[in-house]
């Protein structure tokens, strides 16, 4: 990479200018007509469809179930017929195979049956339900052999299909499952339905004791989603950031985020231009974006979505990344999904706001009016707290990546301690549970604040603050799963979720059911006993698993401390988390709950493991080509340069003091030739990672790469303050975060 890169990038910058917006007009009633007008929702399928069939769809949505035959092949019409209407060639089942991002292979819908020469349009139910591409490319984790190739992929038709529209042309994508010729799940997808099958059942079950009546209870998500927009040209003077998506180099600008002066403030052009396109892309694919701001780092941005179920909020959040990259590239900009793509400024997650409801829209994690009165709330909140508390270990797996490494604990996210805050209100009504006080009792708020200020409403005081430091917060009918990184599939922290949940259901269920039975003398007990015996289960429940509980400073080292102390699992890298994914308590939770079985457990737990490994090996090979191609050549020029102003001043004739000027030569010749030794102590370290065993060589790499690669940033950083501005190769952090 040389300096005029980086010269040209910034020069570019001065002729840069928003966008011109592709509608004619942004304005809310055009929102209105255009939203879902690329996807395949509930809009188009009433206009397409009979009523008839329209409501046997319907009806699919609302239970889960398997949509027969002929009504698939009536929807397959319907949708074809629209989509041809909107310029489609092609269409494509979109899946999530194990590498963290979708996959397609498009299919025409022409066919030319044999012995007729005439081509038609087809599209089928046998082509909607079904395709098949081959699998033997895509991770297995062991699963699978290379020559067992057969794969297939099978329509989610609670997921509504969307049209993806590019200059050359528009496909109809069919989101799907993806699975092996043995019926083994090769993606996220599948286990990810499992699991919200699991939780509608366990939760069904659980109301029924108390006359509840659902037929379904589903997660539901919305995804806050972090990132970082740099200009375009000096994504292409980093090397670093174009193979592995963060910057491996880079000193501390002068100014960062000291001044809290990006937060919340007001959007540049260009950005703006970008984002609104963005949002209208997403309007037209039927994915409902409701928040955009500027993020608390320089550059750093995020979008927020109205709650949808799970599945559909995952593969929406795909769909999301996949528009924010091609817009910005139309905007001459570059969007950075990577978890800490700048050191020294706060990295980026995707905020995972959970909960459950039914098929009625009844919210059971709404807390009402008065929580300590709500049972149903206080079995469901006991059930969370329990399945945090037992399941932390794999909670914390379900956010391991090397990305997340440089973020979690830090003083921007969560810690690497898993625990939950409740805040005021909500922990006095737990405690009060716990020590079985009297239910209806109400802990004291003050139900209004006022600010001193006579023609400013009074302010109705929240149940509960919010805490930045927590990884999994209660935040008023919802928890908050903070720790999950910006460019992670929500779909797997959430399969993990589920199930933990789904599992505590069950043992509360059952603890209620038969502290039931031993109070009736019937074989099956009336709902008063169960009334009666859940307050004690609720109590005992919360008594024992309180530990995870935390509303304090996750930040502080007080709180390491503490953890310890009280018995909580603390991972602070990746390895250290993936080594327990498959230890017998885990992978006894996904088979009892019919989620995952030990097999398709631990491939991913192979898959996690191998990932990390070749992207440290990516990085660090990055790392050292950069350092040696562009970061030496550039401080030893500089040094060649000093070198000779020093030699001349020597032979001057007229004598000068020089001594600062040879201390500045040594400085330099210092920091190259540490520079050279950490770059020995990496390649040595690459060299000598064990390759015969996955589960050692993520250790090796967490501890002797990792920290190789820290004392070759170290030396190249302080380089890079010292060396000539007109010399250095790389865009400076000072220019990709602040220049627009």
């Amino acid at each position: 990479m040389s300096v005029k890169t980086r010269r040209t990038a910034v020069k570019q910058i001065n002729d840069r200018r928003p966008e011109k917006a592709t509608e004619d007009n942004y304005t809310a009633e055009k929102l209105i007509d255009i939203y879902e007008d690329d996807c395949y929702g509930l809009s188009h399928m009433r206009a397409n469809l009979p009523k008839d069939v329209y409501k046997k769809v319907m009806a699919v949505l609302n239970s889960g179930k398997q949509m027969d035959h002929q009504t698939a092949g009536i929807v397959a019409n319907g949708m074809k017929e629209w989509a041809l209407r909107k310029g489609c060639t092609h269409y494509t089942h979109w899946f999530q195979p194990l590498t963290g991002i979708a996959a397609e292979k498009h299919d025409s819908f022409i066919n030319i049956m044999p012995g007729d020469l005439t081509p038609t349009l087809e599209f089928t139910a046998a082509q909607l339900v079904k395709g098949e591409p081959d699998a033997s490319s895509f991770p297995s984790g062991g699963i699978r052999n290379t020559a067992e190739a057969r794969g297939y992929t099978l329509w989610d038709s609670t997921s509504p299909a969307f049209i993806w529209s590019g200059a050359n042309g528009n496909v109809l994508s069919i989101p799907t499952a993806f699975c092996s010729w043995t019926g083994e799940a090769l993606d996220l997808k599948t286990p990810l339905l499992r699991s919200m099958e699991s939780i509608s059942k366990e939760a069904v079950a659980m109301l029924a004791l108390f006359g509840t009546k659902a037929k379904s209870v589903f997660p539901t998500l919305g995804v806050e989603q972090e990132f970082f927009m740099i200009d375009r040209g000096f994504l292409q003077a980093r090397p670093d950031l174009i193979a592995t998506g963060r910057a491996l180099l880079g000193a501390k600008p002068s100014k960062g985020q000291e001044l809290d002066d990006h937060y919340f403030a007001t959007m540049n052009p260009r950005i703006m231009a970008c984002m609104q396109e963005i949002e209208w892309r997403m309007w037209k694919l039927g994915m409902p974006l409701k928040t955009r701001h500027n993020e608390v780092a320089p550059a750093q941005y995020e979008f927020a979505p109205i709650f949808e179920r799970t599945n559909v909020a995952s593969d929406h959040n795909i769909v999301l990344m996949q528009v924010v990259k091609d817009v910005a590239a139309k905007h001459n900009l570059a969007a950075l999904f990577h978890e800490k793509p700048f050191a020294g400024i706060n990295g980026s997650g995707k905020h995972n706001n959970w909960s459950m409801s039914t098929d009625c829209g009844s919210n059971l994690l709404d807390p009402g009016d008065t929580p300590q009165k709500n049972l149903q709330f206080t079995i469901f909140l006991a059930a969370v707290i329990r399945a945090v508390d037992i399941h932390a270990d794999i909670l914390r797996v379900a956010v391991a990546s090397t990305g997340n490494d440089h973020r979690l604990g830090a003083n921007e996210a969560p810690p690497a301690i898993i625990s939950i805050y409740l805040g005021e209100l909500l922990d006095s009504v737990v405690k009060n549970l716990i020590a079985a006080a009297d239910l209806y009792e109400t802990p004291s708020q003050n139900e209004y604040m006022r600010l001193g200020v006579d023609h400013l409403p009074n302010l109705p005081r929240d149940a509960t603050d919010r805490n930045r430091t927590s990884p999994f917060a209660f935040t008023g009918n919802k928890f908050e799963f903070r720790a999950v990184g910006s460019s992670q599939s929500v779909a797997w922290p959430n399969i993990i979720l589920n199930t933990a949940v789904a599992e505590s259901i069950k043992f509360l269920r059952e603890e209620i059911e038969r502290v039931a039975m031993k109070s009736s003398s019937s074989t099956l007990p009336p709902p008063s006993n169960y009334l009666r015996a859940a307050p004690k289960v609720v109590s005992d429940t919360l008594k024992k698993h309180y530990r995870v509980v935390f509303n304090g400073n996750g930040y502080s080292d007080e709180w390491v401390t503490e953890a310890k102390q009280r018995g909580l699992p603390i991972f602070r890298s990746t390895p250290e988390a993936l080594a327990v994914l498959g230890e017998d308590k885990n992978t006894k939770l996904f088979e009892e709950m019919h989620v995952m079985s030990k097999s398709e457990l631990i491939s991913r737990q192979h898959i996690l493991i191998e990932q990390y490994n070749k992207e440290i090996h990516i990085e660090a090979k990055t790392l050292a080509n950069i350092a040696k191609t562009s970061i030496i050549p550039a401080a030893m020029t500089y040094q060649k340069r000093v070198s000779d102003i020093v030699s001349s001043l020597h032979s001057a004739p007229v004598k000068l003091p020089i001594t600062r000027q040879q201390d500045h030569l040594t400085e330099v010749a210092t920091h190259v030739e540490g520079l050279f030794e950490a770059l020995n102590s990496l390649t040595t370290a690459i060299v000598e990672v064990p390759h015969d065993d996955e589960s050692k060589a993520s250790f090796h790499n967490q501890t002797r790469v990792v920290s190789a690669m820290e004392d070759v940033r170290r030396e190249a950083d302080l380089l890079e303050t010292i060396v000539d501005d007109d010399l250095w190769p790389l865009a400076k952090f000072s220019e990709m975060l602040f220049m627009r």
